[in-house]
């Protein structure tokens, strides 16, 4: 198997983790999810401890093993601690406002831009040009705040535009005449 295959998955207090054929459950304290698991891949569950075993050796199964185990391995994570993304908005007049499961963006565009908050994802506003997007899922959360970057992503020259926190943007320098 692969290296990241062959670690075990603590299971922490609190996460009750149900192995039913190839579909594994994980219950925790910031919610429920469900992962199914490959064909050729098994997920062993033994006390607190959730490993992956592999049905056959090849290389595309052993290459599913690992995969697997990275998606079983957020799963833990997600109903025990969960999820965020980090977003801020940079420009003059760029403000954002959660408003129920509708997140409403002011871009520079003329018109606002309503984004649709899809279920088990929270948004928050701290502030106007701060967006935090958080919940148990790692791929929809990534999602969601990829969906809020490429409305207006940030532009080379004067930086505006929506980014993640910490991203480092490659400034131009403008044309000289």
């Amino acid at each position: 198997m692969s290296r990241v295959a062959k670690q075990p998955i603590d299971v922490p207090k609190g996460v009750e983790v149900t192995v039913n054929g190839q579909s594994v459950s994980a219950k925790g304290p910031k919610g429920k999810e469900t992962v199914e698991v490959h064909d050729s891949v098994q997920a062993v569950l033994d006390g607190a401890v959730l490993g992956v075993s592999t049905v056959k050796v090849d290389q595309k199964t052993i290459a599913m093993a690992g995969t697997m185990r990275s998606l079983l391995n957020n799963l833990i994570l997600g109903v025990s601690t969960g999820f965020e993304k980090k977003l801020e908005l940079r420009g003059v007049g760029y403000r954002a406002q959660a408003q129920g499961s509708n997140l409403n963006l002011t871009l520079g565009f003329s018109h606002p831009v309503v984004h649709k908050i899809p279920d088990g994802i929270k948004v928050e506003t701290p502030s106007q040009t701060e967006v935090i997007v958080s919940g148990t899922n790692k791929q929809v959360v990534g999602q969601v705040a990829a969906d809020i970057r490429g409305y207006r992503p940030p532009e080379p020259y004067k930086g505006k535009g929506v980014r993640y926190v910490g991203e480092y943007v490659a400034m131009k320098e403008a044309k000289k005449k």
